[in-house]
């Protein structure tokens, strides 16, 4: 599973701490998602994107994501 989790905790200035603390659990399991070690519950995967306020689409994926400045060029073409 892949994830942008770094990437939206880093654009809203939210360390693993807090956004662990958010959806209900520990910072290492935030680190281990996002490392791709561990794949979260869907119930975990939807507290996650309902915490950044974007689908669950948005933050998880099954095959690589593109880039952010990719998905962007590609929205503006």
């Amino acid at each position: 599973m892949h994830d942008r989790i770094a990437v939206l905790r880093a654009d809203r200035g939210v360390s693993r701490k807090e956004l662990a603390d958010a959806v209900g659990v520990h910072p290492q399991t935030i680190g281990y998602v996002e490392r791709g070690e561990y794949s979260p519950s869907l119930a975990l995967a939807l507290r996650i994107a309902r915490f950044f306020d974007l689908p669950v689409e948005a933050v998880f994926s099954l095959d690589p994501l593109p880039s952010l400045s990719e998905e962007l060029l590609r929205r503006t073409s």
